[in-house]
């Protein structure tokens, strides 16, 4: 976790570098638009990430909040999932908008040092400057992101791998501006916000499953988590014809055996994991409902 807190600030940092870099050279390229708003939205998922993870190790339980603040994560993951859904939906609408009415984007010059320098050179400049973080910090963030069963965290990841493909992209679409192809550059933005738009789909949909109570996920989509499948399989093994319900808070896993007294001696919920044992700390609760008494000539 301090490994991740500290990338995060380093993520935060050059992402408002390239903000600005970007910013200065935006012009009239559809593409550089797109590019510098899904930039912007890149610091949406860092600082909820650091947001989550100082709730999770500076605040405890209290009467107000008796079980801690595991879910904060998740509700991180939700605001960055819906803004992630919401500029996406927007970024390919105002592409389209720009193809359906043939709007020729311009690529004009600039004076720098007594020259007159095409402005587009200096976009690519910025593209690839915008390329190289995005590109070493998420690679460093997955394998963080799967040992904290991080959601957040991966979906920041995503975010980066997002990024930097839209510097690959827009670097295309200012060539193709400057080969004189006004389509180029609002079909390589098309592209981008399709990607971001469907990203933004998928965790939507997994963070609305966990603040409903529903079964685990997993970290890149919205299907049943393995380690939920096979922890369920484990109890079910364990307490034959009960029924096993899970549920997700944060990246816990937390479970409920129904219709079975629970064991005569109580057991921790690790010992129950099926899985490696370095992965144990997931299943942070197994709780026993017995099965109800029968009414006799009452129903």
């Amino acid at each position: 976790m301090r490994r991740a807190v500290r990338l995060e600030w380093w993520n935060i940092a050059w992402t408002i570098s390239i903000v600005g870099v970007m910013g200065l050279v935006l012009g009239q390229s559809q593409t550089m638009k797109t590019a510098w708003i899904e930039d912007m939205l890149g610091l949406v998922p860092p600082a909820m990430f650091l947001i989550a993870a100082r709730f999770e190790t500076r605040h405890g339980r209290s009467a107000r909040f008796p079980f801690g603040f595991e879910r904060v994560n998740g509700l991180g993951f939700f605001v960055a999932a819906v803004a992630l859904t919401a500029v996406g939906a927007f970024l390919l609408y105002d592409a389209a908008m720009t193809l359906v009415t043939a709007e020729h984007a311009t690529v004009g010059s600039v004076r720098l040092f007594g020259h007159d320098i095409w402005l587009g050179w200096l976009m690519m400049g910025a593209q690839i400057y915008a390329i190289i973080p995005p590109l070493i910090i998420g690679r460093k963030e997955l394998p963080l992101a799967e040992a904290l069963q991080d959601k957040l965290l991966h979906t920041d990841a995503l975010m980066n791998k997002a990024n930097w493909m839209t510097g690959v992209a827009g670097l295309a679409g200012i060539v193709g501006l400057g080969l004189g192809w006004w389509w180029a550059d609002s079909v390589a933005a098309a592209a981008i916000s399709f990607s971001v738009l469907n990203d933004g789909i998928n965790a939507l949909r997994s963070s609305t499953a966990e603040l409903v109570d529903g079964a685990p996920r997993r970290l890149s989509s919205a299907d049943l988590s393995e380690d939920a499948e096979a922890v369920k399989a484990s109890l079910e093994t364990a307490f034959p014809g009960a029924e096993v319900r899970l549920r997700e808070t944060g990246r816990l896993i937390r479970a409920e055996v129904h219709g079975t007294l629970p064991p005569a001696e109580a057991l921790p919920p690790s010992t129950y994991w099926p899985n490696e044992e370095d992965r144990a700390w997931r299943l942070a609760q197994v709780s026993f409902v017995p099965p109800a008494e029968k009414d006799d000539g009452a129903r």
